[in-house]
């Protein structure tokens, strides 16, 4: 297997089924309380890794075909050009890396009050 035929190699397409952006460390309650907001909408995750914070959006492209490939190849995207496929999600899910990772509200939620002993008091009015 080399990189030039990995990907055809690869059935599951992974790296063509979700988009990340990275995001400021979030560090105070209300930093937190929008990444519950965002978490709250359907295929948005919110992990940690050695790089940083990400959402994670679970929406595959639409141009990926039913057998994995590239309905768009020869007129693909530069990101799409420039990825590597040197260690991949065929080596090893990406999830391995995960410092934390949250695909809930509730899990989110639970890791805020844990964090923040106060969680549960940031809207009570003295």
């Amino acid at each position: 297997m080399s990189a030039e035929n990995k990907c055809s190699l690869c059935r599951n397409s992974k790296c063509c089924t979700y988009i990340t952006q990275q995001i400021d460390t979030p560090r105070a309650m209300h930093d937190f309380d929008h990444l519950l907001w965002q978490i709250s909408h359907h295929n948005v995750c919110v992990y940690k890794d050695e790089d940083g914070w990400y959402l994670l959006f679970n929406s595959p492209c639409s141009h990926l075909l039913p057998g994995g490939g590239c309905g768009i190849y020869d007129e693909r995207p530069n990101i799409c050009r420039q990825h590597s496929n040197d260690y991949c999600e065929y080596d090893a899910p990406a999830e391995d890396s995960f410092k934390k990772f949250f695909d809930s509200y509730e899990g989110l939620l639970a890791y805020c009050r844990k964090r923040f002993k106060k969680w549960d008091k940031r809207f009570k009015k003295s």
